[in-house]
């Protein structure tokens, strides 16, 4: 019995993906497909302990599958009107070998319709076969999460009525992007992890790779497909000697060679010549993989070419300016041509606000630092990479780096501890503890708890809230100068705030959303709970932001449909009653709106931010800002989205 189980699950690994793809044309629906190649799925699992296993296990699935969406159409009294283009249907795909239809799959997972994180959950669950449970592992996220975007990608296709087709050849350049850029996603998961304990999944790498090598047989006249093989097999050979006993990273100047997978090298070496054999200019993906081999053939640390690998990276620059790529031209750079030239270049994007939380630029800081014998600032930057990552292996790695250098005592004062005394004095109220702390927190993330407080000026500063804040209201940038200021009054700073002039509203308030508006926005497919709830209970009680947000569950008053905040009464109307419940789920105490995950060791918030049942934080204005703003951008004419202050009511209603 266990060894038919593994023969259907190992069938269906191999066989899923062009099972799922060859049903569309029948059907017109991919969330049908997938649910009759299930229910072939489920047939096996029934028939086959008893009949064995057959002779061509792939072949079987697919008749099977074909009969039950025969039947599905038959039982949906269509078999009359369909039954002409069923038989010409059914006669094509025994003709075909089913490559088109996975390729056309591809393309319709990765649709630009849908947002990148379902795009890499619906590819994983159709093409990979893996199920909501095994891509929630992999990705640090809840099981109903990923069923969630899954579903709502299913549903977001269907309405969209995008069709079962590869597509056109003016678009298709565009198109095969996106699909490239979902399987390097799934890849770079696995290879460099964002969160967790372990520093590379292998599953991800694997299945990445599995779906590479499939797409470059599907399309072989396509350059970047084998470039992105090429990219994917070059990096994966390192995998083994990328991590220590102890699965500590190891740096790749410092890694085994010997360890290095030959076999992984030869094909990642042979996808490059595919790529060149295919023609035309060189893209992003061959670029990388060019760059890629380049270390490859070092047979050790000091042979590597790194002027020609710089000279790739400026090619890939003009190509595809992106802040990461010219992060990693400063590495580089500083290898070719020594760390002051690669240091210039990684200051330029101290200002970028796409990096301004990622932990991977001061970690380059810190290590361009350190070469210059500049031990104290590389330690900071190394500290901060560190409350940055949410790796641990990483964050560990990091304060190693951090605690072998060596230096002067500790300040007495850092920002952080400074912070944190500031914010605990007493007679300041929740809402002002809250708001200054967002402010502080902003600081403390972009320079680090353990900057010296003699170290913070007012150009420092005015940096930051060039990133943070640049383009933010009036009132928002205003009241963050205001923290600033009374941050350093209390901290004997005078001048913190002096190059950051107050900003003047400009124009009339925008106009709130209208209930109609808010309809359709709460009724599209794939917006969460908590949204759906906040923004509805913005609408209806005209509470600020910061009020709704500051809730907690032990404030709430259900019967009378109102919440008690900062000392008086918010109330609402009968669609939030309708959609708090669900968000409350139990709890009896703790904010009301929650985070999506939990944080980490180093970003531990107050206690009255953290919820005591599931271990998440309140929900940031920044983040509810942030995914309000995305879910508006189409109906926003300027196309960067709406504030959530734009949910507020005309009125008033207490």
């Amino acid at each position: 019995m266990t060894d038919v189980h593994g023969a259907v699950d190992a069938v269906w690994k191999l066989e899923s993906a062009r099972i799922v793809a060859a049903l569309p044309r029948l059907v017109r629906d991919v969330g049908l497909a997938e649910e009759l190649a299930q229910d072939a799925l489920v047939a096996a699992l029934e028939q086959w302990p008893l009949s064995g296993v057959p002779a061509n296990p792939g072949a079987w699935l697919m008749t099977t599958a074909r009969r039950r969406a025969v039947d599905r159409i038959r039982r949906d009294r269509l078999l009359e009107r369909k039954h002409e283009q069923i038989a010409r249907d059914v006669r094509e795909d025994a003709a075909e070998d089913g490559r088109d239809d996975v390729l056309r799959l591809m393309f319709v997972s990765c649709h630009p319709v849908l947002p990148a994180e379902a795009r890499v959950a619906l590819t994983l669950r159709l093409l990979g076969g893996l199920t909501a449970g095994e891509i929630a592992r992999a990705f640090l996220v809840d099981e109903t999460t990923i069923a969630r975007r899954i579903a709502a990608a299913k549903r977001t296709l269907a309405e969209e009525r995008v069709p079962f087709e590869l597509p056109a050849r003016a678009e298709l350049a565009e198109r095969l992007s996106s699909v490239l850029g979902v399987v390097y996603l799934v890849f770079n998961e696995g290879y460099a992890a964002t969160a967790g304990d372990d520093l590379i999944r292998p599953d991800l790498c694997l299945e990445a790779l599995r779906l590479g090598r499939m797409l470059a047989e599907l399309a072989p006249d396509h350059a970047e497909v084998h470039g992105l093989v090429a990219l994917m097999e070059l990096q994966a050979s390192r995998a083994a000697a990328r991590t220590g006993p102890s699965g500590e990273p190891v740096q790749l100047q410092e890694q085994n060679r010997g360890r290095w997978d030959q076999l992984l090298i030869r094909r990642g070496f042979t996808a490059m010549l595919r790529a060149r054999e295919a023609g035309g200019p060189p893209g992003p993906y061959v670029l990388q993989a060019a760059i890629a081999v380049c270390h490859a053939q070092a047979r050790t640390a000091e042979d590597t070419d790194w002027a020609r690998i710089a000279a790739l990276y400026e090619a890939l620059v003009r190509l595809l300016p992106t802040p990461v790529v010219r992060l990693n031209r400063a590495v580089a750079t500083g290898m070719a041509h020594g760390p002051q030239a690669g240091l210039d270049q990684a200051d330029s994007l101290l200002t970028d606000p796409a990096l301004r939380d990622y932990h991977l630029l001061p970690g380059v800081r810190g290590d361009l630092l350190a070469r210059l014998g500049r031990d104290e600032e590389a330690r900071l930057e190394f500290r901060r990479a560190a409350s940055l990552t949410r790796n641990a292996a990483e964050r560990a790695f990091l304060h190693r780096r951090a605690d072998a250098l060596t230096g002067p005592a500790a300040p007495a004062a850092t920002l952080g501890s400074a912070a944190r005394d500031f914010l605990g004095r007493d007679g300041l109220d929740a809402a002002t503890i809250r708001s200054y702390g967002q402010t502080l927190r902003r600081l403390c993330r972009a320079l680090g708890d353990d900057l010296p407080l003699t170290s913070l000026t007012a150009d420092v500063v005015a940096r930051v809230f060039a990133t943070a804040w640049g383009d933010a209201a009036a009132r928002t940038w205003n009241r963050h100068r205001s923290a600033v200021s009374s941050f350093g009054t209390w901290a004997s700073l005078e001048g913190l705030a002096a190059h950051l002039e107050r900003r003047a509203a400009t124009g009339p308030p925008a106009p709130a959303i209208e209930g109609a508006e808010l309809v359709e926005l709460l009724g599209r497919p794939g917006i969460a709970p908590r949204e759906r709830a906040l923004w509805s209970l913005l609408h209806e009680s005209a509470a600020g932001v910061s009020t709704a947000l500051s809730l907690n569950v032990e404030d709430l008053d259900p019967s009378g449909c109102r919440a008690r905040a900062n000392g008086s009464w918010i109330t609402w109307h009968e669609q939030t009653a309708r959609l708090l419940p669900p968000l409350v789920a139990g709890r009896t105490r703790g904010p009301l709106f929650l985070s999506d995950r939990r944080p980490g060791p180093a970003r531990t918030p107050s206690e009255a931010d953290l919820c005591p049942d599931t271990g998440r934080r309140r929900l940031s204005y920044e983040r509810a800002e942030y995914l309000f703003k995305q879910a508006t951008k189409t109906v926003d004419p300027t196309g960067t989205g709406y504030t959530l202050r734009r949910l507020r009511a005309r009125e008033a209603r207490h």
